[in-house]
């Protein structure tokens, strides 16, 4: 059983930074891909970002790219998610994911996942 475990979440102004962090504890693998999705009150969940722990290749949603970015450290199964110039839209609940590596179209895909956090809240609000 694998164990998930986000935190960092918090208010922040429009135009700040805010930093994620996730940690996955128990049985974790190489081919393995930990990933961030979000959702907003009354809105589906969204893919954010993830990272494959093989190769370290990353991955972005499109609303996210060039202001986010995703990096991990494999030796103690961690993410963080650095998160720049937030604007309202990005306030919703936060969820950290580690699944299976598939495909890459598999990545953004919620199904894709099998262990899922609890969430943490990320509101931007001036």
């Amino acid at each position: 059983q694998v164990q998930v475990v986000e935190s960092g979440g918090g208010l922040v102004q429009p135009g700040g930074s805010l930093r994620l962090s996730c940690a996955a504890s128990g049985r974790t693998f190489d081919t393995y891909v930990m990933g961030w999705f979000r959702q907003a009150p009354g809105k589906e969940r969204e893919f954010v970002a993830a990272i494959r722990w093989r190769g370290g290749h990353t991955y972005y949603g499109d609303s996210v790219k060039g202001r986010f970015v995703i990096a991990g450290e494999r030796a103690k199964n961690t993410v963080s998610l650095q998160m720049n110039s937030l604007n309202t839209e990005d306030t919703a609940t936060y969820y950290c994911a580690y699944g299976p590596y598939a495909i890459v179209s598999s990545v953004p895909q919620q199904f894709a996942y099998k262990y899922w956090g609890q969430g943490t809240q990320v509101t931007v609000s001036s």
